[in-house]
């Protein structure tokens, strides 16, 4: 059963040598516009159907697309058509006046997170974006010497919710997946986590649904990333040898 972040700071089992961390919705405040006009239009099933929440819906529809679009992204990118398609989508977002993904900005309380978190757990981005903008944001936020490793899109055959971009996180990292605990805001990035072994850690800063995150299996569900804080001994924490920053193993 999932925890809902008000239990003892120092969770029995939430005790890793690793933390990854996907981008969009757990770091990165996402784009809720498009949901927002989407549950605009779905308005009327309110008038229809008394207990329809229109914004809920309009989540629950964006969350779960995303895991077979995920899969769509990645046959995209390993037929050479990814980057094309990603530019397009970006150009369609900037006519609707939505913000692209180079225009984000770090949800509340993350860096202090990061900094806190810094030498004590070995930390990872594992995320769908593509490489150049994922590496990008990293190094727009300061944060290149907190990751050294970002497993992207193009580093994976199958994307989350399959197994495959946990897993090889865990082996750039040199650590088990049960020694990793994985944060996201979605049923893809809780699945990716439990398929792999390791600790699934739910944010409610995205898309994602406390119901659905709690049936996906996550172990812990919090409002926000940087409350991960009340839930891990970084006193007991051992001091972790860090990795290259970004670019300085190339």
């Amino acid at each position: 059963m999932s925890q809902q972040g008000t239990h003892d700071p120092t969770l029995p089992g939430l005790a890793p040598k690793a933390i990854l961390f996907d981008l969009d919705g757990t770091l990165i405040e996402t784009d809720n516009r498009w949901a927002e006009t989407l549950a605009q239009k779905l308005r009327w099933l309110e008038r229809l159907i008394p207990r329809v929440d229109a914004q809920a819906l309009a989540r629950h529809l964006v969350m779960g697309i995303e895991s077979p679009a995920n899969y769509v992204m990645s046959a995209l990118e390993h037929v050479g058509i990814g980057s094309s398609f990603f530019g397009l989508a970006d150009r369609v977002r900037a006519a609707k006046g939505l913000a692209t993904r180079g225009e984000s900005e770090l949800v509340a309380g993350s860096i202090e997170l990061l900094e806190a978190l810094r030498g004590r757990y070995l930390l990872a981005v594992v995320t769908t974006r593509a490489r150049p903008e994922a590496e990008a944001f990293v190094r727009q936020a300061g944060l290149q010497t907190l990751f050294p490793i970002v497993i992207t899109r193009q580093d994976v055959i199958r994307m989350k919710p399959h197994p495959e971009p946990v897993l090889k996180a865990a082996k750039r990292l040199g650590v088990s997946p049960s020694d990793c605990a994985m944060v996201g805001d979605t049923t893809a990035d809780v699945r990716a986590a439990k398929r792999a072994g390791a600790y699934a850690v739910a944010v409610l800063s995205g898309f994602g649904v406390r119901g659905e995150l709690e049936k996906a299996g996550a172990d812990l569900i919090l409002p926000r990333a940087a409350m991960l804080l009340e839930h891990l001994n970084l006193a007991s924490a051992p001091r972790q040898d860090p990795l290259p920053a970004i670019g300085d193993a190339d």
